[in-house]
Order: structure tokens, then C-alpha cells, then sequence
């Protein structure tokens, strides 16, 4: 098989199939995946929650551009809300006091932190041991994000607009010969287009040295999450995600159950990430420390990757040293979050060089996201 186009996006997690899609307007757009279904790893493995105040700056204003399209996307993209409110609160232990002053600091002006009462954070979270409170703070602005209608939006603006997904393709050869890339895979299938981007996640920096680029040091660090059983007692419908900001753990509700992780970052080679037992012991341990669960049974458990560069902000732009090669990598644990706004920053880096207005008013330049500031 062999198919030619004007991109050719290696990577159908949720950043490749919004930039696809943004592609397919304006050109021919082929999409290729190594498994054998779209968001196999990390997109189909997020905690799906829109945290506006979490990350780096350069993040939060990708984040913030994001909104508008999730919470008003274009007709025919979804049926029903992307967003939906839920809130989320962090807590801290005695001794770490100071961690919700640094939280309250960072947040941005449009979306304000209120610090709450440890009697009050017990109130809106009554699993929460009120001993393991010594500050808290609400952030109104989270909302629950429906990860899985995102991703498969996206997929469907593509083809909607004529572009094409491949899956079950694991690039195996990719150079440059005159005015084309040329991708091989590994069920021999032949890809060529004259501009190439790389959003291949955990992989991105073997795909980029498959090219003959310079390596990004992207390091993806593995985080694992259980689910548990729920009681609608201590964990009321209403009741927000919950962090320790002390340590990145956190619970929260998902679908009727609870979900918890200590959001870990282990690195790890790429791979197709599996939950250890100890660390599954471990947010049991915490749960078990802070809370009033007890937990008699883990009903299920994943690891997914989540792949940062050295500053933890996206990498975005074309490779000085390779014609027509484009990275979109190091998402870290933000990729849903900020799909809609990289696809069409993205998009607009390799249709005119340049950032969108909107972006630029929010600080960013090219030179925050190049992959020429990963190797300084």
C-alpha cells in the first residue's frame, strides 16, 4: 500500500488527531497509528479533568485557549457538553502551610483560588480525615472533561473534512528524499508527504532520531491509577476532585466509583505502561492515611505515560535541521487539555509561521515552544 499527502501525522493520540483535523482544511491529512486503535496510551488513560491553574505559564495559556472550543465547539463535533462543572480542592497537612500560599499565587487573575476552611473541606469532601487538614483551598473552575468525545470529535472532523486514519502502522524508516518525507511501516505499507509531524508522545524522540533529528530529552514518567468503590456518603455527587498538595495524590469520583493516584512520575522507557503492585499499594496506603475509606477490593487499575522535556512545556515547531519536520511533543499530563489550542497553533505555525493572535496575547512566541530551546 502506499499513499501520498500534504501532512502526514505520525500518532493518533489526542494532540495528533486535533492537528490532523486542523490540517485536513487546508490540505491532504493522513493520520498514522501504531496500535490498532486511536489514544491507546496516554490519551486513553487521562484523569479528564480541565484544571486551569495547573502546569507551567506557557501551559495555562494553552489551557486557557482551549476553553472556548470546549465549552462551544462547532456544530456536528459532539451532541451533548464537553465541560462539566465539578471543582476541585487541595489540602494540605500540617507543616506544608505554605504550599496553598505558593498554589494561591500561581493562579491566574480570570481564575481565581479560594482558600476554605479545613471544616469546610471536610464538609464538601466528607471522606477527608479532618486531621489530615491543616489548610485548604477550592478551585471553582475545574470541570470534568469528557476525554473520549474529544479525542473521537477530532478523529471525525478528519474524516469529515477528507482526511484519512490509519491504524495498526508502527513506523519503522522515515527520511527525506528530494522534496518528500517517506515513512515505511512495519506491515510495509509506504507513507509520503512533503511535511511530517511528529506527535508521537512517548516515542517522539525515537521517531525524530528515525529522521535523522536531534534528540528533545524527553522523558516520559509513568503515573498509576486505581478505582475503588465508592460510598455516597463520604463522597456526595457533588463533591470536588480532591488533591494533597503536599504530594500530588489525589481522588476523585468517576463514573459512580472513585478513582485515586499519587500522581507519580516514574520515568520510564516508551512502553505500553502497566500498574505496579507497589505502587498500587501505595495509593491505598494514602487513602487509607487521609480518608476514611477503607479499601476491601481494587475493582481496577492502569499506568499511562506522561512525557515532559525539561521546562514540562510543549514542544511545538518545526526542526531546523530536518525540511519539513514538525514536533508536537511533550504534553505531559495536559494533552487534553490543550488539543483544541496546539492543534490550531500548530496548524497555523506550518500554514504561515506564525502564532495566533489570541496565543500571542497570552505570552507565547515560537521561541517558548521550539525544539531548538530543548537542546541549549
Amino acid at each position: 500500500m502506499s499513499n501520498r499527502s500534504d501532512y502526514l501525522v505520525i500518532g493518533a493520540g489526542i494532540s495528533g488527531a486535533a492537528v490532523a483535523a486542523e490540517l485536513a482544511e487546508i490540505g491532504s491529512a493522513t493520520l498514522v497509528e501504531m496500535e490498532e486503535r486511536p489514544g491507546y496510551h496516554s490519551s486513553g488513560r487521562s484523569a479528564a479533568l480541565y484544571t486551569p491553574n495547573y502546569g507551567p505559564a506557557s501551559v495555562r495559556a494553552i489551557v486557557a485557549a482551549s476553553a472556548e472550543f470546549y465549552r462551544n465547539p462547532m456544530p456536528g463535533f459532539v451532541d451533548h457538553p464537553l465541560l462539566t462543572p465539578r471543582q476541585a480542592m487541595s489540602f494540605v497537612p500540617a507543616g506544608f502551610e505554605a504550599k496553598i500560599d505558593e498554589a494561591m499565587a500561581v493562579a491566574t487573575p480570570a481564575t481565581p483560588l479560594q482558600e476554605i476552611s479545613p471544616d469546610q473541606a471536610c464538609k464538601l469532601a466528607p471522606l477527608l480525615k479532618r486531621e489530615a487538614v491543616a489548610r485548604a483551598v477550592l478551585d471553582p473552575h475545574v470541570m470534568d472533561m469528557d476525554a473520549g468525545a474529544i479525542h473521537q470529535g477530532f478523529l471525525k472532523l478528519l474524516k469529515h473534512r477528507g482526511g484519512q486514519t490509519f491504524t495498526d502502522h508502527r513506523i519503522t524508516a522515515l527520511e527525506r528524499k528530494g522534496s518528500q518525507w517517506h515513512a515505511t511501516t512495519s506491515s510495509g505499507a509506504q507513507f509520503a508527504a512533503p511535511i511530517v509531524i511528529n506527535a508521537g508522545g512517548a516515542w517522539a524522540d525515537e521517531i525524530g532520531r528515525m529522521a535523522g533529528m536531534r534528540a528533545i530529552g524527553l522523558q516520559p514518567m509513568r503515573r498509576t491509577a486505581i478505582i475503588i468503590a465508592s460510598d455516597p456518603v463520604l463522597a456526595p455527587p457533588t463533591m470536588p476532585a480532591v488533591d494533597d498538595g503536599a504530594t500530588e495524590a489525589y481522588v476523585k469520583l468517576d463514573a459512580g466509583r472513585l478513582m485515586a493516584s499519587l500522581g507519580d512520575a516514574t520515568p520510564s522507557p516508551p512502553c505500553d505502561a502497566q500498574p505496579e503492585d507497589l505502587d498500587m499499594a501505595m495509593i491505598v496506603d494514602w487513602l487509607e492515611r487521609n480518608t476514611h475509606l477503607t479499601v476491601k477490593r481494587i475493582e481496577h487499575s492502569w499506568a499511562g505515560l506522561r512525557s515532559f522535556v525539561a521546562d514540562h512545556c510543549p514542544v511545538v515547531g518545526f526542526d531546523r535541521a530536518g525540511d519539513g519536520f514538525f514536533w508536537l511533543a511533550g504534553q505531559g499530563g495536559y494533552g487534553i487539555m490543550l488539543a483544541a489550542a496546539l492543534g490550531r497553533l500548530s496548524r497555523s505555525l506550518i500554514e504561515n509561521d506564525r502564532i495566533p493572535a489570541d496565543l500571542a496575547a497570552r505570552g507565547l512566541s515560537a521561541a517558548n515552544l521550539s525544539p531548538d530551546r530543548c537542546r541549549l
